[in-house]
């Protein structure tokens, strides 16, 4: 299973446009959750959902178009 660890960043991309990305790192977590940090400093906890052996979050909300943090998806510095 591939997982989220501690002070590792992540990102994820727009469904809609592939030029409009968001960065977070991974600041704290637990079994079933992860807390994120965004580049402007604000910190978020989500409940952690597994899809095919990758845990994934969804940082801004549910809703039909809405991106996927998941944990395959290192940052190029981290």
């Amino acid at each position: 299973m591939i997982r989220f660890e501690v002070g590792r960043g992540y990102s994820m991309t727009s469904v809609c446009d592939h030029n409009c990305k968001w960065s977070y790192t991974v600041t704290r977590r637990t079994a079933k959750s992860v807390w994120i940090t965004d580049d402007r400093g604000e910190t978020i906890a989500r409940r952690i959902s597994l899809y095919e052996g990758e845990e994934q979050v969804m940082p801004l909300g549910r809703y039909s178009m809405a991106p996927i943090l998941r944990a395959r998806t290192l940052e190029a510095t981290a």
